[in-house]
């Protein structure tokens, strides 16, 4: 009994580190995509789900975001 108590408590926490990795997977998708050229800039902050709360440039604002996300700090966007 203790078994399957612990096997059904594993599967609650499997979950949310599928999400998590799901949607991580999006951001850098969105973000190799806009870097490629094959979306614009108004097109990433719609899939981003980003606010412009301080009037950036669209461009500015996906630059900046996308490049916390980028191990790679000589890439530009």
């Amino acid at each position: 009994m203790k078994y399957l108590f612990i096997i059904f408590y594993l599967s609650f926490l499997i979950y949310p580190a599928e999400a998590v990795t799901t949607k991580m997977f999006k951001v850098l998708d969105t973000c190799a995509r806009y870097r490629l050229g094959e979306i614009n800039a108004d097109k990433a902050i719609e899939k981003l789900k980003l606010m412009n709360s301080y009037n950036y440039q669209p461009k500015d604002l996906v630059r900046k975001y996308c490049s916390v996300f980028t191990p790679n700090e000589k890439i530009e966007f």
